[in-house]
């Protein structure tokens, strides 16, 4: 479902025919205006992973395509701002929380991240449903007040959502549990 970012020209392509979508070009945080200046970008952010300012993967379907990127950026004491892409024909098809899944617990049980934080634009309906649906992460506007203004420096563009190791592990758990339950039911 998810790998480390490389620079295969196929891989970047189709990358890059995904990203200009205009359903979601405009949300995308680095963006490039050709294959090369993708391929680029993506050389910059590799380097960027080695020197521990950022994380990045890329999704994969079920047949091992590349579908979009899960990045965590601006990481700084233990904690850095989550940024999502999938390709337009992925939208919809539960793609976005399996990459969430995976990449949190790459996060938090392997990298020693504590604090996810997604700056999600008000206008960005989908962005804001599919956050609101995973039952780890809370709206965190009123309890980062210092961090919600400081995105929001010159106006309200953007909500702030939170993912916290510890509510993470808690649904983790109750997950890895229930799953346990529902094997000794069936032996």
């Amino acid at each position: 479902m998810l790998k480390k970012r490389d620079l295969t020209g196929q891989e970047s392509h189709v990358l890059y025919d995904l990203m200009v979508h205009p359903d979601v070009f405009p949300f995308v945080r680095h963006k490039a205006y050709s294959a090369d200046e993708y391929l680029f970008l993506t050389k910059q952010t590799i380097e960027a992973e080695e020197r521990n300012e950022l994380i990045s993967r890329t999704i994969l379907d079920e047949w091992g395509n590349p579908i979009g990127t899960i990045n965590l950026y601006d990481i700084e004491n233990g904690a850095g701002f989550l940024g999502t892409w999938l390709g337009k024909p992925y939208h919809g098809k539960g793609y976005n929380s399996i990459a969430k899944e995976a990449f949190f617990q790459e996060l938090f049980f392997e990298l020693n991240i504590e604090t996810v934080f997604m700056r999600i634009r008000r206008v960005n309906l989908r962005s804001q449903k599919a956050a609101e649906k995973l039952p780890y992460v809370i709206k965190a506007n009123d309890t980062r007040k210092e961090l919600f203004k400081k995105i929001n420096s010159t106006e309200y563009i953007y909500d702030l959502y939170e993912v916290s190791k510890d509510l993470y592990s808690l649904h983790y758990l109750r997950q890895q549990n229930a799953e346990d339950s529902a094997q000794a039911l069936e032996a």
